[in-house]
């Protein structure tokens, strides 16, 4: 059984910065949004194909980035910018009347949130994602409406949901939820309810409090 996370924030909170630590020869990047990686991006190299060299590979397709979080070897995949593969399918499927578009969307997006918890239980899966803020101020994971709300909470999915917060300048990870949003971590996995936003720390904490036997860089 993996170690599944889901880390939400808003557009420019720092979750995709919060990769820059990370070992790019053990992590997997699966961009849905193509992007430049906003950092120093020594030896995270792009795949012109899937048969391709490279650690980042830029797909929105649900199918294929189950497979490749199955397939991989690498015992890191993160997968950015989610909420893109939800909007993508939708658009894709706007003349087609009736609720089975919103159906299948839910379902492609079960089917991840399963198998990022049912990879070899070495292996992590980090998930980021935008939020949206209910009328009531509550903040969840942002998907495509209603419809898709009303048959998935993609929260109840993870044990570890993480946020992002830029508090007096610095970029920081919420640990715990805050009444409104969705955040949660076992109580002493993390020793402050908020730490950097070093994805890197973040999953040393992880394999080191599930005893998790990772390979050295």
């Amino acid at each position: 059984m993996s170690i599944a996370t889901l880390i939400l924030g808003a557009s420019g909170s720092g979750k995709s910065t919060s990769l820059r630590n990370l070992d790019p020869t053990k992590t997997l990047l699966i961009q849905c949004i193509k992007k430049p990686l906003p950092f120093r991006s020594s030896g995270w190299k792009t795949r012109l194909s899937l048969k391709a060299d490279g650690n980042v590979i830029q797909t929105s397709d649900p199918a294929l980035i189950e497979r490749l979080m199955r397939q991989s070897p690498h015992e890191i995949v993160v997968i950015d910018d989610y909420q893109a593969v939800l909007v993508n399918e939708l658009l894709a499927r706007s003349s087609e009347k009736g609720y089975d578009k919103f159906t299948d969307i839910a379902k492609g997006a079960w089917n991840i949130f399963q198998a990022a918890g049912a990879l070899a239980e070495h292996r992590r899966v980090y998930i980021l994602a935008h939020t949206q803020t209910d009328d009531f101020g509550n903040v969840r994971m942002k998907t495509v409406g209603k419809m898709v709300d009303q048959t998935l909470v993609p929260e109840g999915y993870f044990t570890i949901v993480l946020r992002t917060e830029v508090i007096n300048g610095q970029y920081l990870f919420r640990t715990q939820t805050n009444g409104q949003d969705c955040v949660k971590s076992p109580v002493d996995l993390f020793s402050d309810l908020t730490i950097p936003n070093d994805l890197a720390a973040v999953d040393a904490a992880i394999a080191d409090f599930y005893q998790l036997s990772t390979t050295e860089a």
